[in-house]
């Protein structure tokens, strides 16, 4: 399914340790939207549901829905400090293309179709996707 790197387990184990509420563990997501069709989505989770894909990196369990599932599969979550800012990144085999701002993706199977007349929808297309 997917894999958390050492550093990720980490950084997720702190911020579990930062909040008053019961965390069963990292529920990862997608949804459509963002400029290029889908977006992840990261949020501590107070349980697992029926059908969750639910894995353990360094102590700290992940969940995975099944939708999700799908455009997830081979992909892995890390978390990098630079220069310019800290965060989680994930490296994903099932995109194809993303935004220039790095929030959002496309794969071959996606249904959602990222560019409309409009714009890609990221601060008017100045994010550097779809040519806009």
């Amino acid at each position: 399914m997917l894999t958390v790197t050492e550093a990720a387990a980490r950084k997720i184990e702190e911020a579990i340790a930062q909040v008053q509420e019961p965390v069963f563990g990292l529920r990862v997501a997608v949804r459509a939207g963002g400029c290029s069709g889908w977006e992840y989505g990261l949020m501590l989770a107070p349980e697992a549901e029926t059908h969750d894909w639910v894995g353990e990196f360094g102590g700290i369990k992940v969940l995975v829905d099944p939708q999700s599932a799908v455009v997830l599969e081979g992909a892995s979550i890390d978390w990098v400090e630079t220069p310019q800012g800290a965060g989680f990144t994930i490296t994903n085999p099932m995109a194809v293309r993303g935004c220039g701002c790095g929030k959002s993706f496309h794969t071959e199977a996606s249904d959602v179709e990222a560019e409309t007349a409009a714009g890609c929808g990221c601060g008017g297309g100045g994010c550097g996707c779809g040519g806009h």
